[in-house]
């Protein structure tokens, strides 16, 4: 795990003309999102940077941040977009039975009965509970994708990351 990262939040648009940007968090609560020491922002074509916040604060229905060298809007302007990166050694302990989602992507999924359903390629948020998105190694009757919803016990079975496998109780073609 030394040096890798996870995104925790994705900064938006130019705030104002002092170069504060708009912070979208991905934690839960959100606003531990600036309890991580070391922020690196990522984004497509761009090499990662490591950067300081100096301040941050609520505005509207979220926040707004300061970062160390951003000081004008245009400067701003340029940061719209890129993923906020924090170590996942800076990550606190989970209680048994709770993962973060960087640890079930990529996780193999197969049914109660053994059948391979595909590999974990990401998860989405929904209102009523997360959704894995599952993706075939090749085309199933179900297509190449399954969403299966993240419900402990009820569908998720088991979580094996050291094996790195995930059992569930769910029909794809359902």
């Amino acid at each position: 795990m030394a040096g890798r990262r996870t995104t925790v939040g994705r900064l938006g648009a130019a705030w104002g003309i002092k170069g504060w940007v708009k912070v979208s968090s991905f934690t839960d609560p959100a606003e531990n999102v600036f309890e991580y020491g070391g922020w690196w922002l990522t984004g497509e074509n761009r090499e990662p940077r490591s950067v300081k916040v100096l301040d941050w604060r609520p505005h509207s229905k979220g926040w707004v941040v300061r970062l160390d060298g951003v000081t004008d809007r245009t400067a701003a302007e340029q940061l719209a977009g890129m993923d906020i990166q924090v170590a996942v050694s800076e990550l606190p302990e989970l209680p048994e039975g709770e993962y973060y989602w960087y640890q079930l992507e990529g996780l193999s999924v197969r049914d109660t009965g053994g059948r391979e359903l595909g590999r974990v390629v990401r998860l989405m948020e929904t209102g009523a509970n997360d959704v894995l998105v599952v993706r075939a190694e090749k085309a199933q009757s179900w297509g190449r994708e399954c969403l299966i919803p993240w419900l402990p016990e009820q569908v998720v079975q088991s979580v094996d990351l050291d094996a790195g496998q995930m059992v569930v109780n769910w029909d794809p073609d359902y």
